[in-house]
């Protein structure tokens, strides 16, 4: 469970969170969509604590998340951000081990190691192992990256809940990859003790995989709920200044949404 209470942000003289409160469960993929400049990413990056917010507070499970060490949150919380530069050459392996780098001291030990395949196999990148990573397409370094976040909490912690944040995580995908990796971000977040809050701007997608949809604008709340409360006409019209068509197939009850 995360729970974010009057959380306000501002940079400078702008408000870009406006008192935002929001409660996210585990077992459930969370999406925040939005126009540019709504507050998408200064909401992930406040609630995964990679900024402070000016008024209100974070809690993951009971504790406020102020309170854990980087080292601790790291066992716990991983986020993917929009772009990784890497500056250095380094094998696909070794990158993908750096998200175990919080789980231990000195050299990896065989669950490491372990882990690392599994989460290879699971993005389809075992056979960039040994590439360097500066050598792979943009598509390419974004799969190794999705590999190296959930190697950082693929695992179960006994008593825990472990966090994932996804800003943007589509970008350089084509879209067989983005639809590939939405189905497996959502099935990493059905299990009872993940919960993972992600932004996307593909509104498709969003009315596909999440299970639950919050709508920022203007650095508040729009709406919060499911496909049908949020992903309405007069919501799109409030959020984005242009008005969709909503097509939901009867078969397979998933709404596509076009605009003129």
């Amino acid at each position: 469970m995360l729970t974010a209470t009057d959380i306000t942000f501002r940079a400078g003289d702008r408000v870009l969170l406006d008192s935002i409160s929001a409660t996210f469960g585990p077992g459930r993929l969370h999406l925040i969509i939005g126009p540019n400049g709504a507050g998408k990413s200064t909401f992930v990056r406040v609630l995964a604590r990679l900024l402070e917010p000016h008024r209100g507070s974070v809690r993951y499970g009971n504790g406020d998340a102020r309170a854990w060490s980087e080292r601790e949150l790291a066992r716990h919380r991983a986020v993917l951000s929009q772009a990784i530069e890497v500056a250095f050459p380094i094998p696909v392996s070794e990158l993908v081990m750096m998200g175990r780098y919080p789980h231990f001291r000195g050299r990896p030990s065989a669950m490491d190691d372990q882990v690392c395949n599994e989460v290879m196999r699971y993005f389809d990148v075992t056979d960039l192992a040994e590439r360097s990573y500066s050598t792979l397409s943009g598509g390419e370094q974004q799969r190794v990256n999705f590999a190296r976040v959930l190697a950082q909490i693929w695992r179960p912690l006994e008593g825990a809940y472990r966090y994932l944040f996804l800003d943007e995580p589509l970008t350089f995908l084509d879209i067989r990859h983005q639809i590939d990796f939405m189905k497996k971000v959502r099935e990493f977040a059905l299990q009872s003790d993940v919960v993972v809050i992600g932004v996307v701007h593909d509104l498709n997608l969003a009315a596909r995989f999440a299970d639950r949809l919050l709508l920022l604008n203007e650095g508040r709340i729009l709406a919060d709920g499911d496909l049908r409360d949020v992903l309405t006409v007069e919501h799109i019209q409030a959020a984005f200044q242009v008005t969709p068509l909503l097509v939901t197939d009867a078969a397979s009850r998933l709404t596509h949404i076009s605009f003129d």
